[in-house]
């Protein structure tokens, strides 16, 4: 293939988390979160496209002139509405910005009918602020109408005024040091004891080099600094593992850094700031290096050069492969990522922009890096980068509407999908919480869970299109589980259906890819249909256990037109409220993922607390705990339900993932989204979703292999011990050729072939696997 060929040819490479890849030259991307705001400064000319995402939301776009709303400032779809009042957290936006409250007046876009995809645009007729809403209120978990966010395009009429710091954070806080690190430098400054750093990749893929002196111990003459080893040692971290600790030591143990949030999760392993040796063994002798910036610029606190630098390898996308060998790739930054840290005592700090420009570590561009210090009275709370697809905004790890109630009985918290959610709980610990679960009753937070209203005359056609289940059969008030599959068969979720009305559902999955799927079949079969996030609207508690009924009677008010709580039936909601008919309004569930009598109540954010409390105090007398994800994993894995990333992913069919039943082949005789890659499947199945019981003591783990002899035949999913059963158990993916009850294999460990662990297939529920107990 020659030149002209390669240059001529259709295939590019796509980057859809770079603006400066994804979009032309001079365009800038903003999000406007469903019920938010964000600003933006505009020029003369700068033509403005407002997306509605995932439709039936309006926009509200204000632009100021000099401090003061004038609407002419904008021409182009639209009308202008007076605004008489506002909300809390737009006043503050404009006082923060210098903008002025009175006679504010919007250019109202979009109606409540608009579609997904919908547009408008608009002209810059002069200089000025811009600011764009999404409007919206709280949604009662009954109602549909959740507030959705809006992307905003500008196309800057001159590129040259695009704003330099436009994907930049907003600040946490008023600065007490804020500058930039040019491309290619290192730069030292000073920070008290409690105070704040923030290192930002201003362009994305840049790689920036950070350590830290104590100041006491250099009044002293003694030079101490971060050290790799020290800190892989106390914080018990392999060498090397992509992401930051928590904490960072010197060599003499003492702590000198404590990182607390991470906007990008995948950074180096601690190790050297990039060297002269390094270019030089390259065949770029001569070329600048962080060692030797670092060495340059510390040389004026009368610290000694070194050849090479331990340091904080910020946005370094290294690793360690199956040989133990070091790889790097480009960096995961995007523009605006950052690292927050707080300096344990008075520190003499250095970070670098890093000037490698022979290889992928700045993705073969350096750019500069921006430092900001802020005051020890910011309020900042641990938290790491979540996106929800590849090109959306990152968000920063958050609390449910339940964490103030679960944040006063632990403190031991993990991130799942975005959220931070108990683990165990103290004074509990995760088999009593079992016990509870089994024997009396619990209460979990399962509010990372991903939920989309589906409403609209097309909504059951398309539902019945994407899921495996015939959803033509589901009555109102009625739930299914169901998977969604891609056209190969194999598994983009699993998740439960609501049926709230004739043409109105609600999913409820696990990743945010589903209403993306949702959302592209809907466009390309041309469906009246409307699919909207209502995540951030819905928070839901489960309460399980034998005794969850009798909790839940007490406390849930019903109307004569919904079924009451000893009524509900498996797989059945009801709407009702908390504290009688004036109370709050809630949707409960008879669903749950324990293998026990089960309930879900679906919530407002702002009313979890009080929720909690309903049941919390109910259950007293019935001996309730709390549970965290440690217990429900062993739950789970005895009544044999699966979970994405373990038991299914996208190579995974239904069939393989043990949940089978979901796919009436014979009685569901419309199409569906890989109804025929499932009939081939189901004809000649591979693999089969299995249990397993182990001798002895040790556990089975996610990934180990599962032998016959030499041969692996199997792969072990999950795998806990079991206390009602007082025995080792396992879920596993196994060769269909040995997957009958009764057949001995052994699972691997250590190289999966110098140690087996004798096992034996039994069936895939281990406890009640005719699920009488919730159905009971």
């Amino acid at each position: 293939m020659g030149i002209g060929s390669i240059q001529s040819s259709p295939l590019r490479v796509r980057w859809p988390g770079l603006p400066e890849r994804a979009l032309p030259a001079g365009t800038e991307r903003y999000v406007v979160p469903g019920g938010g705001s964000i600003t933006t400064r505009i020029y003369a000319g700068d033509r403005l496209r407002v997306v509605n995402r995932e439709g039936g939301q309006i926009a509200e776009l204000l632009a100021f002139r000099d401090g003061r709303c004038d609407s002419g400032l904008l021409q182009g779809d639209g009308r202008v509405q007076p605004r008489s009042a506002i909300s809390d957290q737009l006043r503050g936006l404009l006082q923060r910005r210098g903008l002025s409250a009175d006679r504010l007046s919007a250019i109202e876009l979009f109606e409540r009918a608009a579609r997904g995809g919908d547009s408008a645009e608009l002209i810059c007729a002069a200089d000025g602020v811009l600011v764009v809403a999404a409007p919206g209120g709280p949604m009662s978990p009954h109602e549909q109408n959740p507030p959705t966010e809006l992307l905003l395009f500008i196309e800057r009429k001159d590129p040259a005024q695009t704003d330099p710091d436009h994907q930049l954070p907003e600040p946490l806080a008023d600065p007490k040091q804020d500058f930039r690190i040019e491309r290619a430098t290192a730069q030292s400054y000073l920070v008290k004891a409690g105070q704040w750093i923030q290192v930002i990749d201003v362009a994305g893929r840049q790689c920036s080099d950070f350590q830290a002196f104590p100041v006491a111990a250099l009044e002293q003459g003694v030079e101490r600094c971060l050290d790799a080893t020290a800190t892989r040692t106390l914080m018990g971290q392999g060498y090397p593992q992509p992401g930051q600790l928590a904490k960072c030591y010197d060599h003499d143990f003492n702590p000198l850094v404590e990182i607390v949030q991470d906007n990008c999760s995948r950074h180096d392993a601690f190790g050297l700031a990039c060297t002269a040796k390094y270019y030089e063994d390259m065949g770029y002798p001569g070329h600048a290096n962080c060692s030797d910036n670092f060495s340059r610029e510390l040389a004026q606190h009368q610290i000694r050069s070194r050849r090479g630098w331990m340091a904080l390898n910020f946005f370094f996308n290294t690793g360690v492969d199956d040989g133990n060998a070091f790889y790097f790739d480009e960096p995961w930054s995007r523009p605006g990522d950052y690292i927050l840290m707080r300096a344990v005592e008075d520190l003499l700090c250095i970070s670098s922009s890093c000037p490698c420009d022979i290889d992928a570590a700045n993705g073969w561009n350096p750019t500069d890096i921006h430092v900001r210090v802020y005051e020890p009275n910011l309020q900042a709370k641990r938290s790491i980068g979540f996106r929800k697809r590849t090109d959306a905004e990152v968000e920063m790890t958050k609390e449910t509407g339940f964490h103030t109630r679960t944040s006063a009985l632990t403190r031991d918290f993990v991130e799942y999908n975005g959220y931070w959610l108990p683990n165990s709980y103290r004074d509990h610990g995760a088999i009593a919480e079992y016990w509870a679960c089994r024997e009396r009753a619990i209460v979990m937070d399962l509010s990372a869970l991903r939920k989309f209203e589906i409403t609209g005359p097309d909504a059951e056609n398309l539902m019945n299109h994407c899921l495996t289940r015939n959803i033509r059969k589901l009555a109102v008030g009625q739930v299914v589980y169901t998977a969604m599959c891609y056209e190969t068969g194999t598994m983009l979720d699993d998740g439960t259906l609501y049926r709230l009305g004739a043409d109105n559902f609600r999913w409820i999955g696990g990743c945010d890819s589903g209403g993306d799927w949702l959302r592209k079949k809907a466009d390309e079969l041309g469906l009246e249909v409307w699919i909207r996030s209502s995540s951030d609207q819905l928070h839901n508690l489960a309460v399980q256990g034998p005794a969850s009924r009798d909790i839940l009677r007490e406390i849930i008010w019903t109307p004569p037109t919904q079924t009451s709580i000893e009524e509900l039936g498996w797989f059945r909601l009801t709407i009702g409220r908390i504290g009688g008919e004036h109370g709050i309004a809630v949707v409960v569930s008879r669903t749950g993922y324990s293998g026990e009598l089960g309930y879900e109540i679906f919530c407002h954010p702002r009313d979890c607390a009080a929720v909690w409390d309903a049941v919390w105090e109910a259950g007293q007398p019935h001996g309730i705990a709390p549970l965290g994800l440690e217990a429900l994993d062993t739950l789970r894995i005895e009544a044999g339900l699966i979970f994405a990333g373990y038991e299914f992913d996208d190579q995974t069919d239904p069939f393989e993932a043990g949940i089978g039943f979901t796919v009436p082949l014979k009685s569901k005789t419309e199409d569906f989204i890989g109804r025929e890659a499932l009939l081939k499947r189901k004809e000649n199945p591979q693999r089969k979703l299995v249990g397993l019981e182990l001798a002895g003591g040790e556990l089975a783990a996610h990934g180990d292999c599962v032998r016959v002899g030499k041969q692996q035949v199997g792969v072990i999913t999950s795998g806990t011990k079991s206390p009602v059963l007082g025995k080792n158990v396992a879920l596993c993916r196994m060769a269909i050729e040995y997957s009958e009850a009764g057949t001995d294999v052994e699972v691997g460990k250590l190289d999966g072939e110098q140690k087996r662990l004798p096992a034996v297939v039994v069936p895939l529920s281990f406890y009640d696997p005719k699920k009488t107990r919730p159905q009971s």
